[in-house]
């Protein structure tokens, strides 16, 4: 079996704030999760509500931000252990797409001046001319006009451009592993689905990519393999059809019942769901399941105990932390 590309294991990343009228108050941003990207293109997307962790996780997995405990592995070595050169090889091979279009350029340098350097500090051409033609052949690659763009200020780039403009950045790199958090929240809606086709682009070029989302319609679009996260825990791990047409954990579910219908005549707002309400009401305990207050399966056992990943319901690639799909429990339930 080859090697992981990326291994996380056990991680936890832990804020702590200090602050005069704050006291010694502590936030398990990311708490004991664990997955494997294979060495094969892989496209996993991470979903989750709104401070469930999933930025917080993709900045520790670049290497953004410091771990409380477990580990980040990139190509069977801990990011812990890198040093400069270390760190300037990984950033050739993994890259960042971030969410914010409007903040991730120079405002006074030309788009031509931002690829540029990008050649020059990883030593991408032998010569201006080679330069020139990787610039203009990346930009073609997402879908740009070179006489469109370059020239240019960011300023004078719609958000989409700008985007797709970060994108053919990582595409000169030909990394192994592109890590996007959110980054079609911000770009007309018009644009979405082609930026979502360049990473499918990619993946069949060869590169994998963690795509970050609240959005489980963007996910299942994506396809590949799907992480769902509540409160900082992995809850809900698999293939993407399997776990958004056959949910295993309520949570997942939650998030399925909140998706808008199409239909006309369902009346959405009349309809929440029932596992719908609102987090702040509830006070939470580190030893309990992450959602048992919410949750309306919940047994005595989710109070007390954190659930383990076991498979749901026999499908192999499916992986719930649930006590539903422990026997013991599961027969007892009332």
């Amino acid at each position: 079996m080859s090697e992981a590309l990326l291994a996380v294991d056990r991680l936890s990343v832990v804020f702590r704030d200090t602050g005069l009228f704050q006291g010694n108050k502590t936030t398990v941003a990311v708490d004991d999760v664990s997955f494997e990207l294979p060495s094969e293109p892989t496209l996993v997307t991470i979903v989750g509500e709104s401070g469930s962790g999933k930025s917080t996780l993709a900045r520790t997995i670049l290497g953004l931000q410091q771990s409380a405990s477990g580990t980040v592995r990139y190509r069977n070595r801990d990011l812990s252990g890198f040093r400069g050169a270390d760190w300037h090889a990984f950033r050739r091979e993994v890259q960042p797409v971030f969410q914010d279009p409007y903040a991730t350029y120079n405002p006074f340098y030309r788009i031509d001046r931002v690829l540029k350097v990008l050649v020059r500090k990883f030593d991408l051409a032998s010569n201006d001319s080679d330069a020139e033609a990787l610039i203009e052949d990346a930009l073609r690659a997402v879908d740009l006009r070179p006489q469109d763009v370059l020239g240019r200020y960011p300023h004078q780039l719609s958000g989409g451009e700008r985007q797709r403009v970060m994108l053919a950045r990582v595409y000169m790199m030909k990394p192994r592993l592109i890590v996007a958090d959110e980054p079609i929240s911000m770009i007309d809606a018009a644009l979405r689905a082609l930026f979502l086709n360049i990473l499918l682009d990619f993946r069949d070029q060869g590169i994998s990519s963690i795509f970050i989302t609240h959005n489980l319609a963007t996910a299942y679009y994506l396809g590949g393999q799907i992480m769902v996260m509540c409160r900082g825990r992995m809850i809900e791990y698999g293939d993407m059809d399997q776990v958004v047409l056959n949910p295993s954990h309520p949570y997942t579910q939650l998030l399925i019942d909140s998706v808008p219908s199409h239909n006309p005549h369902h009346r959405w707002q009349e309809e929440r769901s029932e596992y719908a309400v609102d987090a702040s009401e509830f006070v939470f305990s580190e030893h309990a399941c992450v959602f048992e207050a919410r949750c309306p399966h919940a047994m005595d056992i989710c109070h007390h105990q954190r659930p383990p990943f076991v498979t749901a319901d026999t499908k192999a690639s499916q992986q719930s932390a649930c006590f539903l799909y422990h026997n013991e429990y599961r027969s007892g339930q009332a």
